[in-house]
């Protein structure tokens, strides 16, 4: 009897590989059969959080199934795509997140609990949303090449708020002062709900920062928009030009998208990639996200990889440039 039960535990594994894909086809087929969990590794109102709410409610109508966001705040995001990356692959536990869980904290923290280009699949690059560099009505400067000018001809004398070491508004601003020669000094702030404020009041000449937050400040004259860190310039304003008009490649702008543990059919995330990409398209969906400077993309992740890897490339020089690190 021993020996029979040994050979059937022997047997299990075997039997489980031989109706695993079976398995997942059919749960492919009908997905999703219940609701689906999206997590977000950042506070509510952060633009991943928006992100996730404004396609959550499209996809719970064309599903019908519930899209629950489910906020797991901490370690810059470390902390939710380590809940996702350990997650059931079955498509129902995704993560909506910016491009610096495969970009920039891979580079910038010493030891993590999971390797995300092995552990997260991208789904879809669902959105952008472009950075302004933006200065104090004081500063002598009304256009990107006076500023450069500016800062070349006063070296030290100009400083830049960010929203912290290691952010993408940190980061950009390291990039740029290395592609240019410059000689600036970083201010770090905690968020952008300071930085903004510190520049609008003088305390720092320039920032990095959404258009939402400063549009407003820009309208009533109290910053100058002289330059935007993605490859195009925005819609949003459109005599803004971008910096990569000046260096050739220039583009820091974040990015947001789902990811989907390892091991998640391949089925399920060609359909979900495919319905986010129609739910972004949407005239209701497009202007709302461009009320929020966003810029809906809505592209595949197999289209998504290779500019992940791209942006790794170009955020670890930034990392290793700056210097800064998180044990």
């Amino acid at each position: 009897m021993h020996s029979i039960f040994i050979g059937l535990v022997r047997l299990l594994p075997l039997a489980a590989l031989a109706i695993t894909p079976a398995a997942f086809a059919q749960g492919a087929k009908n997905f999703p059969d219940k609701p689906v969990k999206v997590v977000v590794g950042y506070s509510p109102g952060g633009l991943p959080d928006t992100i996730a709410r404004v396609i959550g409610q499209k996809l719970s109508e064309r599903w019908g199934q519930q899209f629950i966001v489910e906020n797991k705040p901490g370690a810059n995001g470390i902390l939710g795509a380590d809940y996702v990356a350990k997650a059931a692959p079955d498509g129902y536990t995704l993560l909506m997140t910016d491009n610096s869980t495969h970009a920039i904290i891979p580079f910038l923290f010493a030891k993590l609990p999971y390797d995300a280009d092995r552990d997260l699949i991208p789904v879809s690059l669902t959105a952008r949303a472009p950075l302004f560099l933006a200065v104090h009505p004081s500063v002598k400067a009304n256009s990107f090449q006076e500023l450069i000018a500016l800062i070349r001809a006063a070296p030290g004398k100009y400083s830049y708020g960010s929203s912290g070491i290691g952010s993408t508004h940190h980061l950009c601003m390291e990039y740029l002062k290395s592609s240019l020669n410059l000689d600036m000094t970083h201010v770090p702030y905690k968020g952008t709900g300071q930085s903004v404020p510190a520049v609008v009041g003088g305390q720092v000449p320039m920032v990095l920062s959404g258009y939402p937050t400063l549009a407003a400040h820009a309208k009533d004259g109290r910053v100058k928009l002289l330059a935007i860190n993605s490859l195009k310039r925005s819609e949003l304003a459109p005599d803004v030009p971008a910096i990569a008009e000046t260096i050739p490649g220039f583009d820091f702008a974040p990015t947001f998208g789902l990811f989907a543990p390892n091991g998640t059919p391949r089925e399920i995330i060609v359909k979900v990639g495919a319905d986010v990409a129609q739910v972004v398209k949407l005239p209701d969906i497009v202007e709302r996200m461009k009320n929020l400077g966003i810029e809906p993309i809505g592209v595949s992740g197999n289209e998504w990889a290779p500019l992940l890897k791209s942006d790794a490339e170009r955020y670890s020089k930034a990392v290793k440039i700056s210097g800064a690190k998180v044990d």
